[in-house]
């Protein structure tokens, strides 16, 4: 019986975590939401950034041309070139990652990997028009399986193609 009380202990601690982790990338996104340009500094300056490591590791693919988010991580986007993430959907898949997902209609479909260590953001995965399948590795005796933790969902798959990456974690 001692065993079950312990993984459900656990399982309660991995979901406060998830939570803190989703509530934290959750005010980035609210901070971002009205900014552009000059303003993004700002929002820069301000308390948000203490949830963001100075040493931020960062990783895109997608065209050179869409490196949106880090633009705004760093404070170089400008008027010119604003754009705005609109988050459809944000799910914690284990007590440090959060995948951050949404689409601008049939031109931009994105997702964004944050990994959290003790409620810092520490490493940032940008996907731009990019399907992308999260996959656990796990070895097991002689043999390495694979679960499945997270999928892409574009809303207009159907109508067009998307390059496929999976991402082993």
């Amino acid at each position: 019986m001692a065993p079950s009380i312990s993984i459900d202990s656990n399982t309660n601690i991995n979901s406060e975590t998830e939570n803190k982790n989703k509530a934290i990338v959750k005010t980035l996104y609210k901070a971002f939401a009205c900014t552009c340009g000059d303003s993004t500094k700002k929002v820069l300056e301000s308390n948000i950034c203490s949830y963001i490591a100075d040493d931020l590791e960062w990783w895109f693919h997608g065209p050179q041309n869409c490196h949106y988010m880090m633009k705004m991580l760093t404070g170089e986007l400008s008027n010119q070139n604003c754009f705005k993430f609109e988050p459809r959907s944000v799910d914690a898949i284990d007590d440090d990652r959060v995948i951050v997902e949404g689409w601008e209609g049939a031109k931009a479909y994105w997702v964004h990997v944050w990994t959290l260590k003790d409620g810092v953001i520490t490493q940032f995965r940008e996907y731009f028009n990019t399907w992308l399948t999260v996959t656990e590795l796990r070895p097991t005796g002689w043999v390495r399986s694979s679960t499945t933790l997270w999928q892409s969902h574009p809303r207009d798959l159907a109508k067009r193609s998307l390059p496929g990456l999976m991402l082993a974690i």
